[in-house]
């Protein structure tokens, strides 16, 4: 997608390929918003620019995610300050913290979400953890893990622990807080929050009415989860393509 005609000092210009990630990472907010993934002006959503200075894209603290539009994200520096911002331009510093500590520590992680749903901060108090209730949920069957909440995401020192926890997956959840995925695209990171906050609401949903639930063999779900992990393009680009197409209809300022 092509940026926009700009007029003079409204904006800097933006390379071409800066601004597909700037498109593909506000439709992922308005996406996130549409399908009742956000949390007011909280919580997350962060994409890594091309180039090797380790810079990336965040939401400016203070518009809601239905608001966010291709220039208005705010390039960030590893240490959390603002780069040529818009103007009144401010980021969350627990967004920093957390998606700081991700693309630092993944070249692979290009995209970092993280929400606070109702069902993913429902599960992540269950001492459980998300059960392999459905293929959904067993599609991350052996690579979910967790991270022990330890307050507000402010201290930086909480990196180190929390990249630990993480590893080399690519979904994890964050104790008494919330969801996180990473993806090799932006594509991809939105597919891993779409179907694991998905898992997270049908298993709230099966086990509210206090039913006993059955679980699967650990070689079911082994199996299944390597049925769904032997896909060879990055994971999510069919339907991340649909989903485009389908905010250019309903929301098509996102791209400006």
């Amino acid at each position: 997608m092509v940026p926009p005609a700009q007029e003079e000092g409204s904006m800097r210009n933006i390379d071409p390929q800066e601004w597909e990630v700037r498109c593909d990472l506000a439709a992922a907010y308005r996406l996130i918003a549409h399908y009742g993934m956000d949390d007011l002006i909280f919580t997350h959503l962060s994409a890594r620019l091309p180039g090797k200075e380790h810079r990336f894209l965040l939401n400016p603290f203070g518009l809601l995610f239905d608001e966010i539009t291709a220039s208005s994200l705010v390039t960030v520096d590893p240490e959390g300050h603002a780069i040529e911002p818009v103007d009144e331009a401010k980021i969350n510093n627990a967004g920093f913290t957390i998606h700081s500590a991700v693309h630092m520590s993944r070249d692979d992680a290009q995209c970092v979400m993280h929400t606070h749903t109702t069902a993913g901060m429902a599960v992540a108090a269950q001492e459980q953890g998300l059960l392999p209730l459905n293929q959904m949920s067993m599609q991350f069957f052996g690579r979910l893990r967790y991270h022990d909440y330890e307050g507000i995401a402010l201290d930086l020192d909480e990196r180190e622990r929390l990249v630990n926890d993480l590893g080399d997956s690519d979904v994890m959840v964050l104790k008494h807080h919330g969801l996180l995925t990473t993806g090799r695209s932006v594509g991809e990171a939105f597919y891993n929050m779409y179907y694991l906050e998905q898992a997270c609401r049908l298993q709230v949903a099966a086990t509210q009415g206090g039913q006993k639930v059955t679980l699967p063999s650990d070689a079911t779900a082994e199996h299944t989860a390597g049925q769904f992990n032997r896909i060879g393009t990055i994971k999510g680009e069919r339907p991340w393509t649909a989903l485009r197409r389908k905010l250019d209809r309903i929301a098509p300022d996102y791209a400006s």
